[in-house]
């Protein structure tokens, strides 16, 4: 766990270690995923791109870049960004 949390700022690492994280969206390109998550950031909810960089290395819809908020913020989320 040492590693993560040099990698990623503590309170991601925490959110990472602590919560219970759900995929809210999947994405064929990195730049959609990166608009929703600022959206869903400036309404003060977590949020992190999984696969963000594998994601522009594989064909389009290979390996979607998966936007991932935690459980308890999920129905939140969902009305923030309605068409996911």
């Amino acid at each position: 766990m040492q590693f993560i949390n040099k990698m990623l700022n503590c309170e991601t690492a925490r959110i990472m270690e602590k919560d219970t994280l759900v995929v809210l969206a999947a994405y064929n390109s990195e730049t959609e995923a990166e608009i929703d998550k600022t959206k869903l950031e400036s309404a003060g909810i977590w949020a992190m791109i999984r696969n963000e960089y594998m994601s522009t290395f594989y064909p389009t819809g290979a390996l979607p870049a998966e936007l991932v908020v935690r459980s308890s913020d999920l129905a939140k989320a969902r009305k923030l960004l309605p068409e996911q």
